[in-house]
């Protein structure tokens, strides 16, 4: 592994930063701040023990939606999809992006964290919420599902731990700031911020907007359920609401991208052909994917046709452009560094000579392909106004983000995890083998976990629904591919447990690796003879089976887009 590009295109890098508690990595050279490892590690550890109990919840649910198998009684499924919804899209998630941020404002920029006790507080906050919210959602006094939509109403302890978790959240991101804010101060980094640490700061900033959206519709409904105020206008919910949901949701991209190209550095030295086109995308997450999240409001009679339209057709357009940027540049420059490296046979003999058995490396790839070729094909289809009305209540929406949030973020996640465990707890991983298995099973399941949802909601099977076929209206077609929801549920749980159990059995049992000792190197490729590392800088022409890729993509788009067109005039028929 390399930190060569862990700098920014303008050759800022870390200055000695004196009085700060620290060791340094052996082999990416790493300066690790001791009091950012501590949160580090009880953020991280805590994330997957939620990530854990939201998998149970959804194998459980993946064999009711089954129906052969129809695991679940009415009410336990509505609790799981409510147990489910939180731990994964909140407590996971949320755990783990605060260990993302005190990675990404300390170790980059050779800094030290801003304050213990703001990040005790943080924790102490967000561990306290999270366990508050599944006692009361087990206990069956919250069976509202994630959304919880008035006038539906949980017991006061569900929103109250909300509210813990998100003013927790926001007290590790001021920590974030502050910790950003000394390290420039204090001179610990010259030059422009690393990439990584940049795409973290839109992630922080967005989570900023996001969690105050949060704050502003759960104080309320709290408040409600206490019988202290009256109830809050359920259409002002739903619209309020959905800028903490949908928002949330792009908090997790911004540091799932940033992952991407922290992870394509060390492992091959990657770095972007255009640093400040990246940052340019960046910024346009921050600035535009608060109104891209009006598809899920375009059902919604209270809210205007010219709102939805310009949100949909245009707002939502320039954040999905940002993502067709990372999606570029990311695999370009991965491919610029294996050509440099002297794979340069062909379009694609620098894709073959990749470090797949790298489990890091191959988490990041089949994230990035995952991310873009079925959440963000079916994900900017389903933004659109006529589609989404005949599609939203359907299980092709959550065929979509489990394509984004669990095919993408969740194995981006679980991919820096291979690197973090090293680098942080300086244990060395146990059972090499199953790790260098887990993404791909991983991702097989939740391909066809996502593929199943997709197709069976195309034949009109709702979501959120416990029983399907009361009356047989639907075909043995839907049938079939809701039984392809259940074999991928049972494929991405079992690769997810067995994600835990190598986590949990190498912090028990893996070698300790000494300070300053190399760690376990999980594959590169090799310089190859002859190679001259930045000959490719200036060459256009050295990313071209990227280039390929992308109008593969664009052709893959363009083909599901019409055809859903095609669809949407079936249904509609012009007389």
């Amino acid at each position: 592994m390399t930190t060569a590009t862990f700098n920014s295109a303008s050759d800022s890098h870390a200055l000695a930063a004196p009085g700060v508690p620290k060791r340094v990595c052996g082999t990416t050279g790493l300066s690790v701040c001791f009091d950012a490892q501590r949160f580090i590690k009880l953020n991280a550890v805590a994330a997957v023990v939620f990530l854990l109990l939201g998998g149970i919840a959804a194998l459980l649910l993946a064999l009711t939606r089954w129906q052969t198998v129809h695991l679940l009684p009415t009410d336990w499924f509505y609790r799981v999809l409510t147990f489910h919804g939180l731990n994964m899209l909140i407590h996971w998630i949320l755990f783990f992006e605060i260990a993302v941020l005190y990675f990404a404002c300390t170790t980059p920029l050779n800094a030290r964290l801003f304050s213990r006790k703001v990040a005790w507080t943080s924790f102490g906050m967000m561990l306290t919420g999270a366990l508050m919210v599944d006692y009361i959602i087990l206990a069956g006094k919250a069976d509202v599902l994630m959304t919880s939509y008035l006038p539906l109403l949980a017991h006061p302890a569900f929103y109250l731990g909300i509210i813990l978790v998100a003013v927790g959240t926001l007290i590790g991101v001021f920590n974030f700031f502050a910790t950003l804010y000394v390290a420039k101060r204090d001179g610990a980094y010259e030059g422009s911020m690393p990439l990584v640490t940049f795409g973290a700061l839109a992630a922080a900033i967005i989570a900023v907007i996001t969690l105050l959206h949060g704050a502003i519709v759960m104080i309320p409904t709290f408040t409600y359920s206490m019988g202290w105020t009256p109830q809050p206008d359920p259409a002002w919910y739903r619209l309020i609401w959905w800028g903490l949901g949908h928002q949330s949701q792009q908090v997790n991209v911004c540091a799932m991208v940033a992952i991407w190209y922290l992870i394509g550095n060390v492992t091959l030295g990657a770095r972007p052909i255009n640093e400040a086109v990246c940052r340019t995308a960046f910024a346009l997450y921050v600035l535009f994917i608060n109104v891209a999240s009006a598809h899920h409001l375009l059902v919604d009679p209270g809210v205007g046709s010219t709102w939805k339209i310009w949100n949909t057709s245009y707002a939502m357009y320039l954040a999905v452009l940002a993502s067709m940027v990372h999606g570029f540049t990311v695999p370009a420059g991965v491919e610029l560094a294996m050509r440099e490296k002297g794979y340069t046979r062909g379009l694609f003999g620098w894709v073959t000579a990749l470090p797949w058995k790298n489990p890091a490396f191959a988490a990041a790839a089949l994230s990035v392909g995952i991310f873009g070729f079925i959440g963000g094909i079916t994900g900017v289809t389903l933004g659109t106004q006529q589609i989404n009305i005949i599609a939203h209540n359907t299980l092709r929406i959550p065929g979509h983000f489990h394509a984004t949030v669990v095919g993408g973020t969740s194995l981006a996640f679980m991919g820096l995890t291979y690197y973090v465990i090293p680098l942080i707890f300086q244990r060395d991983f146990i059972g090499r083998g199953w790790a260098r298995v887990q993404p791909y099973l991983f991702a097989a399941g939740i391909t066809m976990l996502s593929f199943g949802m997709s197709f069976a909601g195309s034949m009109g099977v709702a979501r959120r629904s416990w029983d399907i076929d009361t009356q047989g209206i639907y075909s043995p077609a839907a049938h079939l591919w809701l039984g392809l929801v259940g074999i991928g549920g049972i494929l991405a749980f079992t690769s997810l447990l067995i994600f835990v159990l190598l986590c949990v059995g190498t912090l028990l049992f893996g070698k300790k690796i000494p300070n300053g000792q190399p760690i376990f190197n999980w594959g590169t490729p090799p310089v190859l003879a002859g190679a001259r590392e930045g000959s490719l800088a200036d060459n256009h022409t050295a990313t071209k089976g990227t280039i390929v890729l992308t109008l593969v993509f664009l052709a893959c788009f363009a083909v599901y887009y019409f055809a859903n067109w095609k669809a949407l005039a079936d249904v509609w028929p012009v007389r």
